[in-house]
């Protein structure tokens, strides 16, 4: 700044702050006399005292005023020929206490908790759920029940009927479990929080098999993303109408459109293998097979692999509804237990 007085003197400041490259505004600043200190500003003779302040408050903590808006409370009180102040400084006096949020005496929804489930072999989490398939007319729908082993993504039981019904579904789980041999404590069933997947059967139910629940939380679909992507499968299937001509072509195409998903789909998750080979136990046998032949593959055109000795792809150790954020997804193969073929549970009602 020293430089700049100095050259200022000869040639003017703005051409010195020019030459030196510094800002006018800095040395117009500089030159300038320091402001004495703003001194506390004086109360306005409107304020409210002290008394006036506590009054207000103490009215606005009295029932029935302690839960309503302030704006409900002001009204509330000129209807009783009383003036207090306006419904601005009744903010004010609430926000210096630290008192401003939600007044209004509502419901507080529970909170849910997000389920967490795992699975790392069949039958041990199932995930089921209702969609529509549309019938011949307007407002005409069949209801498909699908229940899906997470693990193996293989539809363990399904069923096609006239309405939703939680009889229904509780007869479909019931039978799908006595198919599948489910011993007590061995299952977790999860499903949204739709009124058949709540209801009084099924619950009754599932603490008869010793069958543990989870729902979804309320409007979050994914919680339930495996019977949402099996939904969203088949119905992109080239096959699957806008509209079914009646109950029974909509039977006859999702026997079919099932049976195809369970034995031909070969799933990305799944290694490419189909769900069935992995839910029945055949997924080593096919493994070892893809090696053998992937191996004699590399053998005759070792130098078309340039990261070596090709390897099959495996389904994941273990599947998870709501993983941890800390958990990590282990890509190997778990042979299931040997169990017989289970057919598919198909009810008509």
């Amino acid at each position: 700044m020293t430089a700049v007085a100095d050259l200022a003197d000869s040639v003017g400041t703005v051409a010195a702050c020019a030459a030196l490259g510094v800002s006018r505004a800095t040395v117009y600043r500089k030159r300038s006399p320091e402001k004495p200190k703003s001194r506390t500003r004086p109360a306005s003779p409107r304020a409210l005292n002290d008394e006036e302040r506590q009054a207000v408050l103490d009215a606005l903590h009295s029932m029935p005023l302690a839960d309503k808006a302030p704006a409900e409370a002001y009204a509330t009180l000129l209807d009783e020929g009383k003036y207090h102040c306006s419904i601005r400084t009744m903010y004010r006096i609430l926000d210096a206490n630290k008192e401003v949020r939600e007044r209004r005496n509502q419901l507080r929804h529970p909170t849910h908790a997000k389920p967490q489930l795992v699975a790392n072999a069949p039958n041990q989490v199932w995930s089921w759920d209702i969609t529509k398939l549309l019938g011949p007319k307007k407002w005409t729908y069949y209801p498909l029940y699908v229940v899906i082993d997470i693990y193996s993504r293989y539809v363990v039981g399904w069923m096609l009927a006239h309405r939703e019904c939680q009889y229904l579904a509780e007869r479909l789980l019931r039978e799908t479990a006595i198919k599948e041999q489910i011993r007590p404590d061995q299952l977790t069933i999860h499903a949204d929080r739709g009124a058949a997947m709540t209801s009084r059967p099924v619950s009754q139910l599932m603490a008869s098999l010793g069958v543990s629940r989870s729902h979804s939380r309320p409007h979050t679909s994914n919680d339930n993303p495996y019977s949402e992507s099996q939904f969203k499968t088949i119905k992109s299937h080239p096959n699957f109408p806008d509209r079914f001509e009646g109950y029974d072509h909509a039977l006859d195409c999702s026997r079919r459109l099932i049976d195809w998903y369970n034995h031909h789909h070969r799933h990305w998750n799944l290694g490419l293998l189909t769900p069935a080979a992995v839910h029945t136990g055949a997924a080593g046998r096919i493994l070892d097979q893809r090696r053998v032949i992937l191996e004699e593959a590399y053998a005759l055109h070792p130098e078309r692999f340039v990261r070596g000795i090709p390897r099959p792809s495996k389904p994941a150790a273990e599947v998870w509804i709501n993983p941890p954020e800390n958990v990590a997804i282990r890509r190997a193969i778990q042979i299931p237990r040997d169990t017989d073929f289970v057919t598919q549970v198909s009810q008509s009602h």
